[in-house]
C-alpha cells in the first residue's frame, strides 16, 4: 500500500473523520519513533489497556493511526461481552482482540495462535495487561482434524498454511501441529468467535460442530474476503452452513448501537458478523457500558 493510500485509509476510518489531523500526526509519530527506537514499544490503548507492537506489525500497528482498526468488530465484541463470558479467539496474532477482551471487557478468553514467533508476542500482551488469569493461550493452528501443517511465518497477519504443490516464493516456514476446534475448547460454553485464519475458515467450521451448536454462542466474527478460493473452498457453502446453524449475517454500527442486516458480504474490515439469538444480543448492545478510545466515548 503507497503512503497516500495508506493516509486515505487513516483518514477516512470512522473514528478519525472528523480527527483527521490528529491522526496523521499519530501515523507520523509511529513512522519516525519507530525508526529512531527499534524493537518494542508498548503503547496504552482502549481504556487503560496496553499494546506491545514493534515496526512491521501491519495489523496491530493500524490500532495506532486508528483506535480501532476493525471498527465495526472490535466495537461489537466491547460491547457484546461482559464479565465471565468466554471468547475464544481463533487466528489471535500478537492478540489485539484477547486484549480487548480481557484487559476492557474483562470477559474470559481462549487465545489460539499457531506461529510460534507471533504467539511470544500475544503471550507479552497477556502478561503486560496482567490478563493470564482470564486467559488461556494455546500455541497450535486449527482445522478440521488433528495433523502437522507448514505455514508461512515471515507474513505477519497474513500467514497461512502451505498445501502440497503450492508455489511460494522463497521464505520462512513452519510446521506446526493442528487440532479440531472442537477438540480444543473441549465443553467450554463460548459467547464470542473470532475465527481469522486466512481462508482456512471452512476447514476451522468442519472441526466445529458442537461448538457452532452450542446454546450459549449468540456471535461469530469470521473472515470471508475470498481467500478461500486459494484453497479450493467455496464460501457460499461455508455461508449456508452458518445459516443451517442458526446464524444471520449482519453489520454493527457502533455509534448508536445498531445491527444492520446484509445479504452475507463482508463489512470494510472483511469480516462478516454472525448473529443468533437476536433479541439477546440487541438488548446486551443497548444495556453496555461506553469504551474510551482517543478521547471518545462508545
Amino acid at each position: 500500500m503507497t503512503i497516500i493510500k495508506t493516509l486515505r485509509s487513516i483518514i477516512s476510518h470512522p473514528l478519525n473523520r472528523h480527527r483527521q489531523i490528529e491522526a496523521i500526526r499519530r501515523w507520523l509519530q509511529w513512522q519516525i519513533g519507530s525508526r529512531c527506537l527499534p524493537g518494542d514499544c508498548m503503547l496504552k490503548w482502549v481504556n487503560e489497556s496496553l499494546l506491545i507492537v514493534k515496526k512491521g506489525m501491519t495489523g496491530a500497528t493500524g490500532n495506532i493511526y486508528t483506535g480501532l482498526l476493525e471498527f465495526e468488530d472490535m466495537s461489537f465484541l466491547l460491547h457484546m461481552l461482559r464479565q465471565n463470558d468466554l471468547f475464544v479467539d481463533v487466528g489471535a496474532n500478537v492478540g489485539v482482540y484477547t486484549i480487548l477482551c480481557g484487559a476492557v471487557a474483562r470477559a474470559k478468553c481462549i487465545s489460539i495462535e499457531p506461529i510460534p514467533a507471533t504467539f511470544d508476542y500475544l503471550w507479552k500482551n497477556i502478561i503486560v495487561n496482567e490478563i493470564n488469569d482470564l486467559t488461556t493461550a494455546h500455541n497450535i493452528g486449527v482445522s478440521s482434524k488433528e495433523q502437522v501443517l507448514t505455514f508461512t511465518e515471515d507474513l505477519g497477519p497474513m500467514n497461512r498454511v502451505i498445501t502440497v504443490g503450492t508455489t511460494y516464493p522463497p521464505m520462512n516456514t513452519v510446521e506446526v501441529k493442528v487440532k479440531s476446534l472442537d477438540e480444543i475448547i473441549g465443553e467450554s460454553q463460548p459467547s464470542l468467535i473470532k475465527i481469522d485464519v486466512e481462508g482456512l475458515e471452512t476447514e476451522v467450521i468442519a472441526g466445529a460442530h458442537n461448538v457452532m451448536s452450542r446454546a450459549s454462542l449468540h456471535a461469530v466474527i469470521m473472515e470471508l474476503n475470498g481467500s478461500g478460493t486459494y484453497y479450493g473452498y467455496d464460501e457460499t457453502k461455508l455461508r449456508n452452513k452458518m445459516s443451517g446453524y442458526g446464524f444471520a449475517p449482519f453489520r454493527y454500527s457502533p455509534f448508536d448501537r445498531l445491527l444492520i442486516p446484509t445479504s452475507g458480504m463482508k463489512n470494510q474490515s472483511g469480516n462478516t458478523l454472525y448473529i443468533k439469538n437476536l433479541d439477546y444480543v440487541r438488548e446486551r448492545l443497548i444495556k453496555a457500558g461506553a469504551f474510551r478510545i482517543n478521547g471518545l466515548s462508545i
